[in-house]
């Protein structure tokens, strides 16, 4: 996970010159000489002790603000990784088998790469006459207290800079005088990528005053289905081993770090990777439970291919958010964990100043009577609909049985093997998977929204997983990832020591046979709760249900949708001995899902 997200925030170095047609209607205009903006470094107490030095955390907060004596509005991006990362190993407790040795090296690979302090918001904002305010997280850079990994006291410490700027919390400049935000209208906007749109979620379900909007990009709305899934642990694409105290060790980089080795120690016992159970612990890390306290409008954007932090985190964001009347607006593109200002940065940047003009600055920029969701459904063909999912999506259950002989299937679970290499012949005879296939569609057909299994089987053996695969077979010229051009785009000054220019992205695609469109695990022991382990019976069967990632796909006609059902997924879950016995009854077996 740290590594893409050094990515997110290396990416954006400054913002490009945006053409005329880019500009909202009506709404600010960059009147303001970016060079003359006014810089300063304020000290923010917050109301936690995180490091249990009898002292309140203080927040480090650096401010650019245009320079004049109008009252302005706030954008604020807190963030852990400001002052870089630690470079911290993975556990090397994935192999359950008992050969630990070979994976340790596999996951300890050196994540100590340096964050640039830069971004795009501030060289597009400031001249537009809003404040930028950059702060770091809790126990990272220049602040005080312990990182957490999404634990109350982060979102408390980041609370605190909200309420400083509406008047409510202390200040201090480098002398320890005090300092007041009397610039500021007092209204913030929160905005970032992954970790940094995590921390505006988990704001928000304070109900703060003063926080008029937030923007959650690539972002978490539960740390539990981030590092577990219903009862099992697993883990982010390409991060296998790594846990709420890895990452935590990895931004802790205030000074006298050793302050918090208490905390550290506690985050690894309590995140427990022996059950996955969902505990107090978690309950602590996830604001779906706190969202009836949001307050704020959200601009919520994801990757649809994004294996880091997957699409569940924003589908069941957005229908909390959407069953409670949150004013809200959703962008889903093709790319995997980026900043929508690498995707189509022109609208967004256009989408962004009317989103934040709207809110901040209380103009009619007429965003809030257009489309609420903008989804990317195959690379650069964008469409809109009046609401996600899908309105006009039926709701259909698919039974196994009509898809396959009805009689109980088996295969045998092989942890050695990945995902994509028991997906990738869906005719053939293969030992270790079930693949069930609809008839070709007729038509293209879009599925949106969460799609769920239901599954009767009986497990024999030492693996507790099943992992369900939803796949579009049928050749097509599909997403593949992003690269960088060598042409640049320059702007201004910049921020000091950054020479002013970004360079551009686009797709690179590939055709390919097929796709796995989502996925989704779960432990059988926690069939019943995702919060308490109920051994299984060898040979028994039972009924399991679990939901799979959140998504937005269209198959072709032509194409078919297949369902695979495994056990061990070698890039998410842990690895259990093979051999694991899995029989499944068709009959009594479905798949929900929603299609239009």
């Amino acid at each position: 996970m740290r590594l893409a997200w050094i990515a997110v925030l290396t990416a954006a170095l400054t913002a490009p010159a945006v053409p005329a047609s880019a500009a909202p209607p009506t709404g600010t205009q960059p009147v303001y000489d970016y060079t003359q903006a006014v810089r300063e470094e304020v000290w923010v107490q917050s109301q936690v002790d995180s490091d249990a030095d009898g002292r309140p955390d203080r927040v480090a907060v650096r401010i650019i603000r245009p320079s004049t004596d109008r009252r302005v509005p706030v954008v604020f991006q807190a963030s852990p990784y400001y002052a870089g990362l630690n470079d911290v190993p993975n556990h090397d407790d994935i192999d359950r088998t008992g050969d630990d040795a070979a994976l340790s090296a596999a996951v300890s690979a050196n994540r100590a790469e340096a964050i640039t302090f830069a971004g795009y918001l501030d060289n597009y904002f400031v001249p537009r006459g809003y404040a930028v305010v950059f702060a770091d997280s809790l126990g990272s850079g220049g602040s005080e207290g312990c990182p957490t990994t999404g634990g109350r006291n982060e979102t408390l410490g980041m609370k605190a800079v909200v309420d400083w700027l509406n008047g409510r919390a202390p200040g201090f400049d480098a002398s320890g005088a005090p300092v007041t935000a009397g610039w500021s209208t007092g209204r913030t906007g929160m905005i970032g990528a992954s970790y940094n749109g995590t921390l505006p979620n988990a704001v928000a379900t304070t109900g703060v005053e003063g926080l008029e909007t937030i923007v959650p990009i690539a972002a978490i709305s539960s740390w539990y289905d981030y590092y577990r899934a219903n009862g099992g642990v697993v883990a982010p694409g390409g991060y296998q081993g790594e846990d709420t105290d890895v990452l935590a060790k990895a931004v802790l980089t205030r000074k006298n770090p050793e302050m918090c080795a208490p905390v550290m120690a506690a985050l690894e016992r309590d995140q427990d990777r022996i059950t996955g159970d969902y505990s107090r612990y978690w309950a602590e890390r996830d604001y779906l439970r706190d969202v009836d306290e949001v307050r704020a409008s959200v601009l919520l954007v994801h990757g649809l291919h994004d294996d880091n932090v997957r699409t569940l985190q924003a589908g069941q964001w957005w229908d909390a958010l959407a069953a409670r009347g949150v004013p809200r607006k959703i962008w889903l593109h093709q790319a995997g964990h980026t900043d929508p200002f690498n995707v189509r940065r022109e609208q967004w940047l256009s989408t962004l100043h009317r989103w934040f003009d709207q809110w901040l600055y209380k103009i009619d920029t007429g965003i809030m009577r257009e489309p609420v969701a903008d989804v990317e459904i195959a690379p650069n063909r964008w469409v809109t609909s009046r609401t996600w999912p899908l309105p006009d999506g039926r709701e259909k259950s698919l039974r196994l049985s009509a898809l396959s002989p009805t009689v109980p299937q088996t295969f045998v679970d092989d942890p050695a093997r990945t995902a994509a290499s028991l997906t990738a012949d869906e005719t053939a005879v293969d030992p270790n998977r079930l693949a069930y296939l609809t008839q070709p569609f007729t038509r293209a057909t879009r599925l949106s929204g969460t799609p769920s299994v239901t599954v009767k089987a009986a497990l024999s053996g030492d693996s507790p997983y099943l992992t369900a695969l939803l796949v579009d077979y049928g050749p097509a010229e599909r997403y593949a990832g992003l690269r960088t051009l060598t042409t640049q785009d320059c702007i201004g000054p910049g921020i000091e020591g950054d020479p002013g220019c970004f360079n551009r992205r686009e797709y690179v695609t590939a055709t390919t046979p097929y796709e796995i469109v989502t996925q989704g695990w779960l432990d059988v022991r926690n069939r019943l709760s995702p919060a308490r382990t109920t051994p299984v019976r060898d040979g028994r069967s039972y009924t399991f249900r679990w939901d799979l990632q959140s998504t937005d796909h269209v198959f072709a006609a032509g194409h078919r949708l297949g369902l695979v059902l495994i056990s061990t997924d070698r890039d998410h879950t842990l690895r259990y001995p093979a051999g694991t016995v899995v029989t499944v009854q068709p009959g009594q077996s479905s798949l929900a899902v929603r299609l239009s």
